[in-house]
């Protein structure tokens, strides 16, 4: 016998939140109940482009949704999660969590209170490239991450570390798992309120270094991670899912050739240099399809509030300090 579909809503259909609405409608095993949208013309267009219906108010919405969606601006995740967590939601937040920690542990509460799931949208997690780090980078000792964006007013109620960098974050506590023993950041504020370029060096108590840098102040988008490790070298693109590793043994392996005279001294190239194969994915339909299974068998998501709430606190502490310094 068929399980019964999952009700998914959408609360917030702009530029990210039309693709939630659009994959829930096309996903196996969800249904696009509907979705709740302030501007009646982008409720009038979404909801004729996918057929559902829209909601007047949140807790209409969460009286006909088994899992809703929450992307709407970081500053009100709180205000729209609340009401759908009294009705018995299932809550797919986008990142970041919450503006505040106050805010988050509030949306947890509510959350543990009712019994239900909170899935982060750290929509890297899902992404192609993820999964090979996760199988690849199990010794991480030195990490670069560099993630760029073009400026728009879109996300800028909240400073380039909540809106970019924090998806690094949660990447390199996923790959560490290690606690953070020291942070350093600086920022500039260049059109916006708050930091547009930022730079934190993350000190793990193993000794490991993540230095990340995030920019909504460039010319192109680049999304890109290098990780140094005992036996070999990696290099990801997360925006176009492709990469290459050096392995320590292909190194010796050189060395050795070079002895004997089979290679060059200084031929670089001569080091066997691998692509990574990767198989391409959607990242956020990976990550949709993982919420809804999650709801469906009663499990916790791969990127849950623990995770979540722990790169909250690390980005808020890396904003305070580029403010602090700022003053």
């Amino acid at each position: 016998m068929a399980k019964p579909k999952i009700r998914c809503g959408v609360a917030g259909v702009g530029s990210l939140g039309q693709h939630h609405a659009r994959i829930y409608a096309a996903l196996p095993g969800a249904e696009l109940a509907g979705i709740y949208e302030t501007s009646d013309a982008r409720a009038a267009e979404i909801c004729a482009k996918f057929n559902c219906r829209r909601f007047a108010t949140l807790d209409e919405l969460g009286a006909n949704c088994d899992a809703v969606s929450v992307v709407v601006p970081t500053d009100r995740h709180a205000e729209v999660a609340l009401p759908l967590l009294a009705r018995g939601c299932h809550l797919l937040i986008e990142k970041p969590l919450c503006a505040s920690l106050a805010e988050a542990e509030q949306v947890l509460a509510a959350a543990r209170a009712k019994n239900c799931l909170v899935q982060v949208g750290h929509i890297e997690h899902f992404n192609p490239v993820m999964a090979f780090l996760e199988k690849h980078a199990d010794d991480p000792r030195y990490i670069t991450a560099e993630r760029l964006a073009p400026y728009q007013p879109r996300g800028t109620e909240v400073g380039v570390v909540l809106d970019l960098m924090i998806h690094d974050i949660g990447i390199v506590l996923a790959l560490v798992k290690s606690p953070i023993a020291k942070i350093d950041s600086v920022g500039v504020t260049v059109l916006s309120k708050s930091e547009d370029i930022a730079n934190a060096r993350l000190q793990f108590q193993n000794s490991c270094v993540a230095n990340l840098s995030a920019s909504r102040m460039s010319t192109k988008k680049q999304r890109e991670i290098r990780i140094f490790q005992g036996d070999a070298y990696l290099s990801l693109d997360f925006m176009n899912q492709k990469g290459h590793l050096v392995k320590k043994s292909d190194i010796i392996a050189y060395g050795l050739k070079m002895k004997v005279g089979l290679v060059k001294a200084g031929d670089l190239s001569a080091i066997p240099v691998r692509d990574i194969p990767i198989e391409k994915g959607e990242p956020l339909a990976l990550e949709l399809a993982h919420f809804v299974e999650s709801v469906r068998e009663a499990r916790q998501p791969k990127v849950g509030a623990a995770l979540g709430k722990s790169a909250l606190e690390v980005a808020l502490t890396i904003t305070e300090q580029i403010r602090a310094a700022q003053k």
